[in-house]
């Protein structure tokens, strides 16, 4: 036996995933976790026998629900569904993901549309963030069609603008949870940062790569993987997150200077494998790695390619921009906003059909 979940899936920046209201889902945090195995199809590394598609990028979920915090319209969960191997994380974020929740919350009656544009005000369970997404509206009804281009994903779509309230310290409350904007793990220089995602940050070259591999040249070396994993680990450890052994958090960013007009260029890990583009977080955090001073980006960042507060990180695919207003006083450092425009599309609306056993019993029967 089977039962239908009614869910969308959406593309969200330059990921994609099943996005499901709370109601519809079990109470507890395991029980989710069984179900979104099920779901995705995760008890196979193809997840051939559920909705995943076998990367990280688009093994990903949202769980929306409407937020009990006066001025909050929806809280949003996200799992990281793994298919390597049967784990669920609920650790990060996604910043990507986060650009479908405004439409999803629209098309699912949580938020009532406006004529022209809604704007979405979302806290982010996982990290605690709070974001407003504006959502083009016209005629009271989500519009996916427009002229705005991101790097990663072909064609054009409407803009969805992504404002982050509050960025700084998603995990460990601190900008620079260690109190050092720079320091050495196993002899290599690292900044560890958390802005909207704590992170590992390193030069590319200390970690003997040049920056500019693809992400598929970048996941053929393992030797590569297996160093900057040992160095991410102790980083977790200083950052006062524990054994993160299991966790895609921190993540690592590997930098090196821009090639094409930018301001920096980026590989951003997830952890064991090369985002494609970059995660909508890990720019932010880096855009503040970037701005403050005395950080590992110091030497490689072309500060003069940062035109009022808007900067340009090279990727694999492109470039993804973000605004940043941060203020650094040398003892003190406050990021008084950071925005990023995304696109998202909504690709089906239905039911994903989940085996009785991946429900608890009474949801099952």
């Amino acid at each position: 036996m089977q039962k239908p979940i009614p869910s969308l899936m959406l593309r969200g920046g330059t990921s994609r995933g099943l996005y499901f209201r709370g109601e519809d889902l079990p109470e507890d945090r395991d029980a989710i976790g069984k179900f979104l195995l099920s779901a995705m199809g995760s008890y196979n590394e193809t997840q051939i026998d559920g909705m995943g598609g076998a990367t990280p990028l688009t093994s990903k979920v949202a769980v929306v629900s409407p937020s009990k915090e006066d001025g909050v319209d929806v809280d949003y969960l996200f799992a990281q569904v793994g298919f390597l191997e049967p784990i669920v994380d609920f650790g990060p974020t996604c910043g990507n993901i986060l650009s479908g929740i405004g439409p999803f919350a629209i098309e699912r009656g949580m938020v009532p549309a406006q004529n022209g544009e809604t704007t979405v005000r979302i806290r982010l369970v996982n990290t605690g963030a709070l974001v407003d997404a504006v959502v083009q509206t016209p005629g009271g009804k989500v519009n996916y069609e427009g002229d705005t281009a991101i790097d990663g994903v072909p064609g054009t779509a409407a803009p969805v603008i992504l404002n982050f309230v509050e960025a700084t310290g998603s995990k460990t409350g601190a900008l620079f949870p260690t109190g050092k904007r720079i320091e050495q793990i196993d002899g290599i220089d690292v900044s560890l940062v958390d802005a909207t995602m704590p992170a590992m940050i390193l030069r590319a070259e200390d970690a003997g790569v040049t920056g500019y591999e693809s992400a598929a040249e970048l996941d053929a070396n393992k030797e590569f993987y297996s160093f900057v994993e040992g160095l991410r680990l102790q980083a977790g450890e200083r950052m006062g997150l524990g054994d993160v052994s299991k966790s895609v958090v921190p993540k690592i960013m590997i930098l090196a200077p821009p090639k094409n007009g930018g301001v920096i260029t980026s590989r951003y890990l997830v952890p064991m494998k090369t985002h494609t583009a970059h995660a909508v977080t890990g720019a932010i955090t880096l855009a503040c790695c970037v701005g403050a001073e005395g950080t590992i980006a110091e030497g490689i960042a072309d500060k003069s390619a940062i035109v009022d507060g808007k900067m340009e990180i090279e990727h694999p695919s492109g470039a993804i921009g973000v605004a940043l207003s941060l203020h650094d006083s040398g003892n003190m450092i406050e990021v008084e906003s950071a925005g990023i425009v995304r696109t998202a599309r909504l690709l089906f609306s239905g039911d994903v059909m989940v085996p009785d056993w991946a429900l608890p019993q009474d949801e099952a029967a």
